[in-house]
């Protein structure tokens, strides 16, 4: 037969597991702390994660204009003479 002891946590100082046995208050057995005031973790899921990754600068290359000839064109014509 089965009981029922209420929500099962670890302790986010400790890593003790226990189960707050239906009180109000879950508190570690180990020590003490409340388990309500533990940090709320953020979620990370793969879509989470390519949102950040999505968000960093990417370099843009600006297109040489007319007037200026890239530099690596010039060696070449250099190096066929």
């Amino acid at each position: 037969m089965a009981r029922d002891l209420g929500t099962k946590y670890i302790c986010y100082k400790c890593g003790t597991k226990f189960y707050d046995l239906k009180k109000p208050v879950p508190t570690c057995p180990k020590c003490g702390a409340d388990q309500r005031e533990a940090p709320v973790a953020k979620p990370t899921s793969a879509r989470a994660a390519k949102a950040v990754a999505a968000k960093e600068p990417e370099e843009v290359e600006v297109p040489a204009t007319e007037d200026e000839e890239p530099e690596a064109e010039e060696d070449e014509a250099e190096d066929e003479d």
